[in-house]
């Protein structure tokens, strides 16, 4: 594509088809809105957002890469009131739009009384589990973000598919253009080096450096290498600050108390705050546990990812924030994190589930751990005096610490509950049942609950935490 950009003046706004490179796929063409111009070695450079893609893909791109002959300038603002009553408010964009989600799988209503109904049921293939439902209709609960937030429904906790557009954040007042564009170009943290996908708000000097080094173990920023060379000599930390509550071969869990290692949770947050698109508090931690998971080698325990979790949450929420990082993606490290942050929901006797609403790859990773943990149970079922398994869903939310909400909305995903003759049935097909054993071959990471070291603290009776 020709560059025509030079006849043309594109300002912040505008929108064009842009020449996207896919390493995976053929190159394409889609729709993107300018958020920014800059000039460097008298060459014009445009920072785009591709329209109906995750904002992780936004990237400076050079002019020959516009389709000039469809451009659609930016539409003129009506100085109409906000909501916050000020004038002046540029209108939304599509992508700050509410994005509606189709919902799982339609399944007949659970009962609304308490009562359980059962009958008989012929399967066709045998591998049938009989579900007691245990608990009363569900009323949809709404979101409780603001207008602008992406509608994951709270209760149900699994839509149909991952959501590839929009921007999830849980607080969109903060969300103008700065705070749209990435802002560091590299981190160098220990042996990797990580290109951020989000705006993270480090101090606006170190933005401009092509390198941005942090210490693995402190996290602490650095300018240069050099200055990093100089603090390695003074930093004595080898691991992360705070307990070490599980160990098993080279993988261990730190538990950071946000109050009391308040520099390391801050500076954590940060580096999340480059992968994860949502409001992070990055000053505030003292409501807050860090959970890090580290990888142990001669040189010390490095860090694989993380999970932050309120010290007293009002929702059940067992995971605040959750994030693996990039180097580290791919290799089950992600379950891993869901199935400790369950683990310890399970010793303290409590059911849990993650704050909504999830990222793409976030509800990737539960969909998943919530599939193979629930199918392990039914499938561990054994017949009673030759009748079929009877399994409640109250019972399921126990033994797995999974919340009832995100058990039903699984069962809901994998089309598993059926409704024959006045009772609720399970069915296995044969399908589900081989990818499931062949997930499970996959998964060699697994925690081991001998090896958790947790003692829960009773926050409410310690004050101000």
């Amino acid at each position: 594509m020709a560059d025509n950009s030079s006849s043309v003046e594109i300002v912040e706004g505008c929108r064009l088809p842009v020449l996207r490179k896919n390493q995976e796929h053929e190159d394409e063409w889609p729709l993107a809105e300018i958020l920014s111009v800059k000039e460097v070695s008298l060459r014009k450079l445009y920072y785009v957002h591709y329209i109906d893609f995750n904002k992780r893909l936004d990237e400076w791109v050079t002019g020959d890469r516009l389709d000039m002959k469809k451009l659609q300038f930016p539409k003129k603002e009506a100085k109409t009131p906000t909501k916050n009553g000020l004038p002046g408010s540029r209108p939304s964009s599509p992508e700050r739009e509410v994005v509606s989600v189709s919902p799982a799988t339609p399944v007949p209503s659970l009962p609304s009384s308490a009562e359980a109904t059962q009958a008989s049921v012929f399967p066709a293939n045998g591998t049938a589990r009989r579900l007691v439902p245990s608990q009363p209709g569900r009323k949809r609960k709404a979101n409780c973000g603001g207008p602008d937030e992406d509608s994951q429904d709270s209760s149900d906790g699994i839509p149909t598919a991952p959501r590839m557009t929009g921007s999830l954040v849980s607080d969109r007042s903060h969300d103008d253009i700065v705070t749209r564009m990435k802002n560091i170009e590299c981190i160098e943290l220990g042996r990797h080096r990580l290109k951020p996908w989000y705006f993270s708000p480090y101090p606006q000097e170190l933005t401009t450096l092509p390198i941005l080094y942090l210490c693995e173990f402190c996290l602490k920023y650095l300018k240069s290498l050099k200055c990093l060379q100089r603090h390695l000599t003074k930093c004595n930390l080898r691991h992360p600050p705070g307990n070490e509550i599980y160990r098993k071969g080279t993988i261990s869990f730190f538990e950071i108390d946000g109050r009391k290692n308040k520099t390391y949770s801050q500076n954590l947050c940060l580096l999340a705050k480059c992968f994860l698109d949502h409001k992070t508090l990055y000053y505030d931690t003292d409501p807050f546990l860090f959970y890090v998971m580290t990888e142990y080698d001669s040189k010390g325990f490095h860090i694989v990812g993380y999970f932050s979790k309120e010290k007293e949450s009002t929702e059940d929420y067992n995971v605040a924030c959750i994030l693996t990082l990039p180097p580290y993606q791919r290799r089950g490290y992600g379950k891993l994190l869901i199935e400790f942050s369950y683990e310890l929901s399970k010793v303290e006797g409590k059911t849990g589930t993650p704050e909504k609403p999830l990222s793409d790859l976030g509800l990737l990773s539960y969909r998943s751990y919530w599939s193979q943990t629930i199918l392990e149970i039914l499938m561990d079922l054994k017949p009673d005096n030759g009748e079929r398994p009877q399994i409640t869903i109250n019972e399921i939310s126990e033994i797995t610490s999974v919340k009832k909400e995100d058990v039903i909305s699984t069962l809901q995903y994998l089309n598993l509950i059926n409704y024959y003759k006045g009772q609720y049935i399970l069915t296995l097909s044969e399908d589900i049942v081989d990818g499931h054993e062949r997930a499970m071959q996959k998964r060699h990471l697994r925690i081991d609950p001998k090896c958790l070291h947790f003692t829960p603290k009773d926050w409410s009776k310690r004050g101000k935490w």
